[in-house]
C-alpha cells in the first residue's frame, strides 16, 4: 500500500496532466483536493490530445476511483460539460466511477460576475485571474454563506442561501461597481436542472477513501495550479484562493496526514507563469520565444500565452521545503533542445545587496527588485525523444540533471522528454515502498 500526492513546484502548468495520468495506471483512486475550473490538465494519449478542467486525470483509466473533493469549487455546468464530452468521445470508461463530495462549494454566477468587475475596476493593478469565479466562491466559503454539493439537493434550503447571497451580491455589483444586478430566481431554475443531473455523483467521499485506504487500495492526490500560488507560500498577492502545497491533500480529501507516504513535485525543465506578478527568471528575448514556441506555451484553460524563463531553483527549493517533497517528476525536457547554452538560477539578488537562496522574499516589492544569479550549463542539440533511460541521453543534458538534483537536494523519479504518454523516463515508481 502506498499513497502519492502529486503537486506543483512552480507556478502552476508543470504538465501534471501526463504524470498524473501516468501515475494512475498504478493508483486505484485518484482524488482532486483543490483549485477549480481555472485549472487545466492537459493529456496527450496515442495522439489524441484531451483537457481536463474538474475532472481528475485518472477519468481516461477504466476500473478506478475518481474523486473531486470537498477543498474544490465546483461549477456545475463545467463539470456536466466535461462529463459529456467524454462519453461522446468514448473516454469516460464504464467501470470508473465519478464522485464529487458533498461538502464541495458550488461556484455561483454572481461570484463570476464579481471576479471579472473586480478585474476589470482594478485596471493597471490586476491580478490575473481566469474570470471564473474562482476567488468569490472561496471567499464565501471562509464567510460562512457558501452554496455546498449538498444544498443542491434541498430545495428549500437552496432557495434560501440562494435568495440571501443573491440580494448581498447585487448590492456589491450595483452600489460598488456600476453592474447589472442578477435574478435569482433564474439561478435557482438552472442550477435545479443541474442538481438533477449531478445527483448520482454526490457522496461523502471521505468515507469512500477511508474505505479503499483500510482495503489497502493505493490513493493518488492530485493538485492543480503550483506551489508558487499557494494562498499562504506563494507569490502573493498574486496568487490563487486556495492552499496548493501537499499538506491541502488531507483537508481537500478528509484524510488524516498519517495516509501520505510520499510527495511528487512536478517541475517544468523552464519556468512559466499566467498572469501578473513578478518573476524573476523571465526572458523577454529570442531564448522566451524558443521555450514559448517549442513548449506551445499557452493556457490550457485560458488560452493566455505564458511568460517563459529560466529554471528557477530557488522556487523548486522553497516546494519541495514546504510540500515535504519526497521525488522530482521533470517534465518538458526536450523543450531546451537546440539551445547552446542554459542557465539556472540559483539565488536572487536584490538592489540592496541582500541574498535570497532558500525561498522568496514574503514582500511582493523586495521579490520585484530581485535579479537572479545565474549558473551557466552547456546545452544539447540531440534529439531525446526516444530516450527511456539516463543513459541514453546527451551528456550534456544528464549532466543538467545531476545539477538540478544537488540543487533541490532531492532525487528525480521521472523524466518527460516528450509529451506523449510513452516519452517518459521512469527512474523509480512512487508507489513502490522503499
Amino acid at each position: 500500500m502506498a499513497n502519492v500526492v502529486v503537486v506543483g513546484t512552480q507556478w502552476g502548468d508543470e504538465g501534471k496532466g501526463k504524470i498524473v495520468d501516468l501515475y494512475a495506471q498504478n493508483a486505484d483512486v485518484i482524488a482532486r483536493f483543490q483549485g477549480g475550473n481555472n485549472a487545466g490538465h492537459t493529456l496527450v494519449v496515442k495522439g489524441e490530445k484531451t483537457v481536463l478542467h474538474l475532472i481528475p486525470s485518472g477519468i481516461l483509466h477504466d476500473h478506478k476511483i475518481c474523486i473531486i473533493g470537498n477543498g474544490v469549487v465546483v461549477d456545475p455546468k463545467v463539470l456536466l460539460q466535461e462529463i459529456e464530452e467524454l462519453k461522446n468521445r468514448n473516454l469516460f470508461p464504464p467501470n470508473t466511477k465519478l464522485y464529487v463530495s458533498e461538502n464541495a462549494h458550488i461556484i455561483m454566477p454572481y461570484h463570476q460576475k464579481i471576479d471579472a468587475a473586480r478585474e476589470a475596476y482594478s485596471a493597471g493593478k490586476k491580478i490575473g485571474t481566469t474570470g471564473r469565479g474562482i476567488g468569490p466562491a472561496y471567499e464565501d466559503k471562509a464567510a460562512r454563506i457558501g452554496i455546498r454539493f449538498a444544498d443542491l439537493f434541498d430545495k428549500v434550503l437552496f432557495r434560501e442561501k440562494l435568495k440571501r447571497s443573491t440580494e448581498e451580491k447585487n448590492f456589491f455589483l450595483t452600489e460598488y461597481f456600476k453592474d447589472e444586478p442578477l435574478n435569482w430566481d433564474s439561478i435557482y431554475s438552472e442550477y435545479l436542472a443541474y442538481a438533477d443531473q449531478l445527483k448520482p455523483y454526490a457522496a461523502d467521499t471521505s468515507i469512500i477513501i477511508s474505505r479503499e485506504i483500510k482495503r489497502g487500495k493505493k490513493i493518488l492526490f492530485e493538485g492543480a495550479q503550483g506551489s508558487l500560488l499557494d494562498i499562504d507560500h506563494g507569490t502573493y498577492p498574486y496568487v490563487t484562493s486556495s492552499n496548493t502545497v501537499a499538506g491541502n491533500a488531507c483537508s481537500g480529501t478528509g484524510v488524516g496526514p498519517s495516509a501520505i507516504h510520499a510527495v511528487v513535485g512536478l517541475c517544468k525543465a523552464y519556468t512559466t507563469r499566467v498572469g501578473e506578478g513578478p518573476f524573476v527568471t523571465e526572458l523577454l528575448d529570442d531564448v522566451g520565444e524558443h521555450l514559448q514556441e517549442h513548449g506551445q506555451e499557452f493556457g490550457a484553460t485560458t488560452g493566455r500565452k505564458r511568460r517563459c524563463g529560466w529554471l528557477d531553483m530557488v522556487i523548486v527549493r522553497q516546494s519541495v521545503r514546504v510540500s515535504g517533497i519526497t521525488g522530482i517528476a521533470l517534465t518538458k525536457l526536450d523543450v531546451l533542445t537546440g539551445l547552446d547554452k542554459l542557465k539556472l538560477c540559483i539565488g536572487y539578488r536584490t538592489s540592496k545587496g541582500e541574498i535570497y537562496t532558500e525561498s522568496i522574499p514574503a514582500n511582493v516589492n523586495s521579490l520585484a527588485d530581485c535579479q537572479p544569479i545565474y549558473e551557466e550549463m552547456d546545452g544539447w542539440s540531440e534529439d531525446i525523444t526516444q530516450a527511456r533511460s539516463l543513459e541514453e541521453l546527451p551528456r550534456n543534458t544528464r549532466r543538467y540533471l545531476e545539477r538540478l538534483e544537488t540543487l533541490a537536494d532531492t532525487k528525480l523519479q521521472l523524466v518527460s522528454v516528450g509529451a506523449g504518454r510513452e516519452e517518459t523516463i521512469i527512474l523509480k515508481n512512487p508507489f513502490s515502498e522503499g
